[in-house]
């Protein structure tokens, strides 16, 4: 085998690293205990942001969570914020909206960058492979713009709304943006402005450079290849939804150039997907599309949501996209 298809370092134990546990039926055991965070809807807490819990399939078990700052309570007058719908990460099989590390980044988000948002809570694989996350993400974006929610009615700015996602919700908010660039006309009065793809989990049978390396302590090679083997529909990393490069992801991205939709990729060269993240970019700017790329030194997968100068340097990125994307 050459050395650009080589496998993962058979050493480490991926199972063992995430805590999980591979059942007989396809399932998995989650064994580590990720913290949670409730929701705080009521407007007496003491909290500067505002959140609440809404079922959008209860079959599913999916629901939303919303983050409002409380002073878009007491500025009932101003204009209406715009809106970040987002996905959050972990592989596509561990994580939730609830889960610590991401509701304190929406809060935080929605304090710095003065925007409402939807964090979604998507079907897990391998319990529900993909596309069933991409199924959920759009059933959403429905569900926004038809909810008779008050905080999305009063205080959302439906026409000024953006699909952000960080590493498998970054895949998740790529792939939802594709589907929806189809059938807008559908999602009126909810109007995508851009996306926003926060080192973006993709991937494909050819290993990168960082991948050969694979010096990440945290998360080495052979943890996003197990990821990519419990989540795709099939064991290939050549996949449309892992290799944007292959199947009709190209031919969809020349739907966006017409919408004006601009894309915000961010990341660091330390991010052992930065090479797949580069050639994201390269591919839609060979199909017209608006991209900004922001990309760091250093650092590793996921250091904005853990290092808090990182994060503040992050929101600076997102409120100049914000605000250079937004339509009166």
């Amino acid at each position: 085998m050459s050395s650009q298809t080589a496998p993962s370092n058979p050493t480490v134990d991926p199972y063992q690293i995430l805590q999980i546990a591979l059942n007989a039926d396809g399932t998995i055991t989650r064994h580590r205990e990720i913290p949670n965070t409730p929701p705080t809807p009521d407007p007496s807490h003491s909290t500067p942001v505002l959140s609440k819990d809404i079922p959008l399939n209860q079959s599913n078990n999916t629901w939303v969570r919303i983050f409002l700052h409380r002073e878009a309570l007491d500025h009932n007058s101003s204009p209406k914020l715009p809106l970040i719908v987002y996905f959050h990460g972990g592989g596509f099989i561990i994580s939730s909206a609830a889960s610590s590390i991401f509701h304190d980044f929406c809060a935080n988000m929605a304090t710095d960058l003065h925007v409402i948002i939807v964090s979604v809570e998507y079907r897990l694989a391998p319990e529900h492979r993909l596309p069933a996350a991409y199924d959920d993400a759009m059933e959403a974006l429905h569900w926004i713009k038809t909810t008779p929610d008050g905080w999305l009615r009063d205080y959302a700015d439906l026409s000024n709304t953006f699909i952000m996602g960080v590493s498998a919700g970054g895949n998740i908010a790529y792939h939802a943006g594709l589907r929806a660039s189809v059938e807008t006309d559908k999602l009126e009065p909810l109007v995508i402005r851009g996306l926003i793809l926060h080192q973006p989990f993709f991937g494909g049978s050819q290993r990168t450079q960082p991948e050969l390396r694979d010096n990440d302590p945290i998360l080495p090679l052979s943890v996003f290849d197990l990821m990519w083997e419990l989540s795709l529909p099939i064991a290939d990393r050549d996949h449309e939804f892992c290799n944007p490069k292959v199947g009709d992801g190209p031919q969809f991205l020349e739907k966006i150039k017409p919408l004006g939709w601009k894309v915000l990729v961010v990341g660091c060269d330390g991010d052992i997907l930065f090479e797949h993240q580069i050639e994201l970019v390269k591919l839609m700017r060979e199909k017209g599309v608006s991209v900004v790329s922001q990309f760091g030194e250093g650092g590793s997968h996921g250091v904005d949501m853990f290092e808090p100068a990182k994060t503040k340097a992050l929101h600076v990125v997102l409120k100049n996209f914000i605000l250079s994307s937004l339509v009166a």
